[in-house]
């Protein structure tokens, strides 16, 4: 059984559009004085996590012949599921076995995709997108807890590289407003393909993760900046029009790099600063600390199918053990234990670890989604700037 006070956690709805409780609807009434005097009721709402772990859907469609709903992969398959018409015009279906989990859902009405306004939305695969979370069912390491809270701050900085403005997003921990003389070590964490900048915060939670770990002592307080994966290069540029090519890093590098230890109290030398990232951002986080190995002493590589450069390892780290560790305190490379290529990363960091490199490899049940990528974060900021 899942506690109740577990699924009311706002940290499970949470998003950009909304923090409390979304599922209420304004109903218009007046006084005995003929005065308006409007109040708010519980309405269904389009999914409820049910205490046993079934999840209930609900769909108003009154007109409609066919409403079905799936998952997008992963643990919440893509097959369709009929729902099932209601005399109240509401489609319902309760589906049973899905994993602890932040799942994206899709509705089709007669065949159409639609959004199910009565449930939360996000952003992924490229698109607005409902979601619903069953909550972790082993640990609670990324809700919102009663400790210290960082804060979340949005900033615009100028690009040379694409000679235009960037939005990137900004975690400070707890102590960063009040201990004035304090100056600290950055992560800088990128999101994965059909993703925004955004979503280390609102599917991720890295902010609440942090929050709790460091009032546990787990890790060191740190600054984490969020930029978009997607650089669109001048015109002539030799990268093409390919906008997760090369220049993402050298925006990251040259760019963001510089606004933030301009910006924040930061300790702007690479031992004190990290990459990472979760899929398209693992193998952009990997090409960064390899390319400028200069600026990064730590690198978390999430869901990366290898450990590899897409670019020039300009100092053959990956052929040099001794050189390799001389640059590195933390190089983790995560894969969830049912993605298809969890073994082949496996293996390659055992032959790795063989010939002298200290790579650590850490996978945690879940296949290529957000419940992985959680304790991969959590795993990495652990380990780093100790």
């Amino acid at each position: 059984m899942i506690p109740k006070n577990i699924l009311e956690n706002q940290a499970l709805t949470a998003h950009a559009l909304f923090f409390d409780d979304p599922n209420r609807a304004l109903i218009r009434e007046n006084d005995a004085q003929g005065r308006p005097n409007g109040r708010f009721i519980d309405r269904q709402k389009g999914v409820d996590v049910l205490e046993n772990g079934d999840v209930l859907f609900a769909y108003n469609a009154p007109d409609a012949k066919l409403v079905q709903v799936s998952g997008t992969g992963g643990s919440f398959p893509e097959k369709m599921i009929d729902m099932e018409k209601g005399e109240d015009g509401w489609w319902r279906v309760t589906v049973s076995g899905l994993e602890s989990a932040f799942h994206f859902v899709n509705f089709f009405v007669d065949g159409n995709r639609m959004l199910n306004p009565y449930m939360p939305y996000g952003y992924g695969f490229g698109r607005v997108i409902n979601f619903f979370e069953i909550p972790d069912k082993y640990s609670g390491f990324y809700l919102i807890q009663d400790v210290p809270h960082g804060a979340l701050r949005m900033n615009y900085f100028y690009s040379e590289t694409v000679r235009d403005f960037r939005a990137c997003w900004v975690y400070t921990p707890p102590s960063y407003d009040t201990a004035r003389d304090k100056h600290y070590p950055v992560m800088y964490i990128q999101h994965g393909g059909g993703e925004s900048e955004t979503v280390w915060i609102w599917q991720g939670k890295i902010n609440n993760i942090l929050d709790n770990l460091i009032a546990d002592g787990q890790c060191e307080e740190m600054i984490v900046v969020m930029n978009s994966g997607y650089v669109y290069p001048p015109e002539k540029s030799i990268y093409g029009h390919n906008p997760v090519m090369p220049p993402v890093e050298e925006l990251i590098v040259n760019d963001c790099i510089p606004f933030i230890d301009g910006k924040y109290r930061t300790i702007p030398d690479r031992k004190h600063r990290a990459a990472a990232g979760l899929s398209m951002g693992g193998a952009q986080a990997q090409t960064m600390v390899l390319y400028y190995p200069e600026h990064f002493a730590n690198a978390g590589i999430f869901s990366a199918p290898a450990i590899r450069s897409d670019r020039e390892d300009r100092l053959g780290l990956l052929e040099d053990p001794d050189k390799f560790n001389e640059y590195f305190d933390v190089y983790l490379v995560n894969a969830g234990a049912y993605e298809p290529f969890c073994d082949i990363l496996k293996e390659q960091t055992r032959d790795m670890r063989a010939r002298g490199f200290n790579i650590i490899f850490y996978s945690s049940p879940g296949f290529h989604e957000w419940a992985p990528w959680r304790y991969a974060v959590a795993e990495f900021a652990k380990r780093l700037f100790k």
